[in-house]
């Protein structure tokens, strides 16, 4: 048994705001006592945020769970609406498109992924998809919408899904919820930080007024400035641009046009990619592509050619760079959001490694000495999950047969790195897939881009080659029936929206 307690931070700074900076002050307030830890978060109107319309994954579900905000109450304020996956168009070939939904395909059957029995079915069968077996595909199609039931025998509890939302208002929201916990939120803008001369430690930031701003513990929310972890603490990027050679975007809003989609939409161009975020009022548009392939003009005709609707403004640019910091903590400072690494939102990762960050952090809890064991060890889970989630976003880029243009040609040949040719190669065998080191991406996301993008097994797995064709038919026609009569009951994504969350706002 431990003889004293531990020395606790008593003082942690946060600087910059935005979702990575707030989504940080409000889960450190939500844990942390106010009369026990002073949390300050500085940020400066003057410095704009790159928030441009957010598409998240499920697990957002839990961070806002685990700050006990409810969810009608959160859609309001951001404008939100649900998201049942990603309609990927024109990745695997030109005028093809699969959906990559949430949650499973099926159900699993004797212990065997529901997969390896959709392609026995496949070989009778060649015009199904394995999209109609998932809940949250079919209903996505159809533009309904209706929540999980709890109950796991009824067919929507396989339902699973996100939402969409504006980024910006979602930073304000959580200010407000830091700010009744006892955040103290600084405005001005850092203009020096101050470190230890021997141990390297931030100690304090100076602002442009002259106060400064003493700390134990800094977070480096500037997003791809990283004032902190690259302009003080000099830690190193590890660049994966040779990989993912989308470097540039422009952001542009638009008014909405027809029905509010339950799903986000992914375009592949020329030179990258386009998406389609639809929030209760506007839809969020951005265009992303390699800026050594096509030019910014260039970039933004083909961004406001296959608008929607009328543009809100004109385009953002935003240049970025592919990979992450050798270290997201280094010495006092944990990097959180675009100053810790970038992956682009292919797969709507961008919040969730802020969430991985945050949660991380949290779980390491640290005493007031930083031990270097503690450091260390989030480091590692936070480069792991970084890795993992890139392997998934570059498959996307690999698994295409397009060859019409030198950015596809480019994707198509590349080398990989090794733990995605492995996946690539054991699915190709006989369909098999893993998921490792408690990994973001589940067999059925694997499965759907794999497939979607036209990578089908040689064979399927020896065991379920034994089993009976006509069987394994009832079952997936049981599936199927059950799947179709919920969806028909549910209502269109839109008056479930109206009668659950609809803000009323118009901007």
């Amino acid at each position: 048994m431990p003889e004293t307690a531990p020395d606790t931070i008593k003082q942690i700074v946060i600087v910059g705001g935005g979702s990575a900076g707030w989504m940080t002050a409000a889960a450190l307030s939500s844990m942390l006592p106010a009369h026990a830890v002073r949390i300050s978060l500085v940020e400066s109107e003057q410095i704009g945020t790159i928030g441009v319309g957010e598409a998240t994954i499920p697990d957002i579900i839990n961070f806002n769970a685990m700050l006990g905000i409810p969810e009608a109450e959160f859609l309001k304020a951001t404008n939100g609406t649900f998201k049942l996956g990603i309609k990927f168009v024109n990745w695997g070939r030109l005028g093809e498109d699969y959906l990559h939904p949430f949650g499973p395909h099926g159900a699993d059957m004797n212990g065997i992924d529901f997969h390896q029995f959709w392609l026995r079915h496949l070989e009778q069968n060649p015009s199904s998809t394995i999209e109609d077996f998932s809940l949250s595909a079919v209903a996505a199609k159809a533009g309904k919408f209706a929540m999980p039931d709890p109950n796991p025998r009824s067919v929507l509890s396989q339902l699973r899904y996100a939402y969409h939302f504006d980024a910006t208002k979602y930073a304000l929201f959580l200010r407000n919820y830091a700010e009744q916990r006892g955040v103290r939120r600084i405005e001005g803008k850092m203009t020096e930080v101050r470190q230890d001369p021997e141990t390297g430690f931030i100690q304090q930031i100076e602002l442009e007024d002259g106060s400064a701003i003493p700390g134990e513990l800094f977070f480096d929310c500037t997003g791809f400035r990283g004032l902190l972890i690259d302009k003080a603490l000099d830690v190193p990027f590890k660049d994966w641009s040779h990989w993912l050679p989308c470097d540039t975007a422009q952001a542009v809003a638009c008014e909405l046009s027809g029905d509010i989609l339950p799903y986000t939409i992914s375009t592949a161009k020329e030179a990258g990619w386009q998406w389609r975020i639809p929030t209760q009022h506007r839809t969020g548009n951005g265009h992303i592509y390699s800026s050594s392939l096509m030019s910014d003009d260039a970039a933004i005709d083909s961004l406001l050619k296959d608008l929607d609707g009328p543009a809100i403004g004109s385009p953002r640019k935003i240049r970025f760079r592919t990979g992450h910091r050798a270290r997201l903590w280094e010495k006092n400072c944990v990097a959180i959001g675009l100053s810790g690494g970038f992956l682009e939102p292919l797969e709507s990762t961008s919040l969730f490694l802020i969430q991985e960050g945050i949660s991380k952090f949290i779980a390491l809890y640290p005493s007031a000495d930083l031990p270097a064991s503690v450091r260390d060890e989030y480091n590692r889970q936070l480069v792991k999950k970084f890795e993992q989630v890139r392997d998934f976003i570059i498959l996307h880029y690999k698994a295409t047969e397009r060859d019409d243009s030198p950015f596809w040609n480019h994707t198509r040949t590349m080398d990989v790195p090794d733990s995605l040719t492995q996946r690539i190669e054991l699915f190709r065998e006989a369909g098999r897939v893993f998921r490792y080191e408690d990994e973001l991406f589940s067999k059925p996301s694997w499965v759907a881009v794999l497939l979607g993008q036209n990578i089908v097994p040689k064979s399927v797995d020896p065991i379920v080659g034994t089993v009976d064709r006509a069987g394994i038919a009832r079952s997936l026609q049981s599936m199927t029936t059950a799947m179709t009569n919920a969806v028909t009951q549910m209502p269109t994504h839109r008056a479930f929206l109206e009668k659950y969350a609809w803000s009323g706002a118009s901007a």
